[in-house]
């Protein structure tokens, strides 16, 4: 039996950010204070290629705080790539933690289709 998910993105999880990171081929996301254009934000920050400023996530309370001025300053879809990145990397971690087993399928229009075998001849 399978299910689809729709996963609401809170950035919970350092080792998921480092891991999406890395799947992104961006520097490891280093914790400290970042200026963006008009405010100060602590947490852990992460560099998109050709973005101005960082963004932020703030893994204690799940925000994430980033100033592209509507496009100008980077690339929206870089976001959504980090988000989605992070969510597979996420549910990839629990899966493991529970003991089963996942693997991915690229689709044609970019999404990432995460398997998630139970082990019980079940997916998810």
């Amino acid at each position: 039996m399978s299910h689809i998910v729709k996963i609401e993105t809170q950035i919970r999880d350092i080792n998921a950010v480092r891991h999406a990171c890395r799947r992104l081929r961006l520097e490891p996301p280093n914790h400290g204070t970042f200026e963006l254009y008009n405010s100060t934000e602590t947490g852990w920050g992460v560099r998109f290629r050709d973005w101005k400023y960082p963004v932020v996530c703030k893994v204690e309370s799940g925000e994430v705080a980033y100033d592209n001025y509507e496009g100008r300053w980077g690339d929206p879809n870089r976001l959504g790539e980090f988000f989605q990145s992070y969510a597979v990397e996420k549910a990839a971690i629990e899966a493991r933690l529970q003991g089963y087993s996942s693997t991915e399928q690229l689709l044609e229009d970019g999404s990432i289709k995460l398997i998630i075998e139970t082990g019980e001849g079940g997916y998810v």
